[in-house]
């Protein structure tokens, strides 16, 4: 080969070359700058490990990774028990993102055993310390709704005795939350007959008994299709109560579509209804890996298409 030809050959392929790891570079920088997906219409809010196999386990870079998903709220049980430095780290990377705070357990260690329903004096003094405790972290964290369960039954005693001492509570404890405007979202559960908070018509008596801005219903639609069903005439004769949704299939309790609950018509219903709340995401994944939290994201984006 003549050296002229060699050369202009030689050239012409590290010009190629060049043009093409450009163009590489170009690609890759576009998928790390790649806008984050469209906001749901309703703001659904996942948990701590929901997306740990693409954010990693450090919930703050969950949080950014449910971000960039098009998601807009968390929520996160155990924040009450979480060191005060993890607690100003998640509020903070919630505000940066433009993301809400949903729903903690205001956890006084009592909420799976006989404790409201008794009277005893000892449980409502650790519900008003909790109390105080969830004002102080609602601070830092920007939160406004934090989830309440009286306890077990006290089959000793009448159920109007126990329904009195829980309403008699919650009034103490809606008094301190008032003050620091963040509001207890009571929450019937089907986890187990021994739970003295069940239904929904039972909670909206009681949340009416108590009468405070800071007393309202959290309605978990999984634990309530297994307690009572009937679900959307159900929510509508509870309406002026409910201040927070959370959500799960029946059966298996994971993400929409995966069970019986026709969730497209009730997301569109609670929509149509001007809710622009939290929608809490208390459920598993269906299946696991990032392959299964890809399928979660998948089945919101139908289930949120109506």
């Amino acid at each position: 080969m003549k050296r002229r030809n060699f050369l202009s050959k030689s050239l012409a392929a590290a010009a190629s070359t060049v043009t093409l790891g450009g163009a590489l570079a170009t690609a890759a920088t576009a998928r790390d700058t790649a806008p984050a997906e469209k906001p749901f219409k309703l703001n659904y809010a996942p948990h701590d490990g929901m997306f740990a196999n693409h954010g990693g386990k450090d919930f703050v870079d969950q949080i950014k990774f449910m971000h960039d998903q098009g998601f807009r709220g968390i929520e996160d049980n155990g924040m009450l028990g979480r060191p005060k430095e993890q607690q100003d780290k998640i509020g903070a990377t919630l505000a940066k993102l433009g993301m809400t705070m949903g729903v903690f357990v205001v956890d006084t260690g009592n909420n799976w055993k006989i404790s409201l329903t008794s009277g005893k004096q000892e449980f409502k003094d650790a519900f008003i310390d909790t109390c105080k405790r969830s004002v102080e972290l609602a601070k830092r964290v920007n939160a406004k709704w934090a989830t309440v369960v009286p306890g077990f039954y006290e089959r000793r005693l009448p159920i109007g005795i126990q329904t009195a001492n829980v309403v008699d509570a919650l009034r103490r404890g809606a008094e301190i939350l008032e003050q620091g405007g963040l509001i207890m979202v009571l929450e019937p559960l089907s986890d187990t007959p021994e739970l003295f908070l069940r239904y929904s018509d039972q909670t909206y008596e009681i949340c009416k008994a108590v009468d405070s801005p800071s007393c309202k219903i959290l309605y978990d639609i999984y634990h309530m299709q297994r307690n009572e069903g009937n679900i959307i005439p159900n929510i509508e004769k509870c309406w002026d109560e409910i201040a927070y949704f959370q959500i799960g299939d029946n059966p298996g309790r994971n993400e929409p579509t995966t069970g019986e609950i026709n969730y497209k018509n009730i997301f569109k219903y609670i929509h149509d209804r001007g809710y622009r709340g939290i929608m809490g995401m208390e459920h598993g994944n269906a299946k696991s890996g990032k392959e299964g939290e890809l399928a979660l994201i998948k089945a919101y984006r139908e289930s949120d298409s109506f």
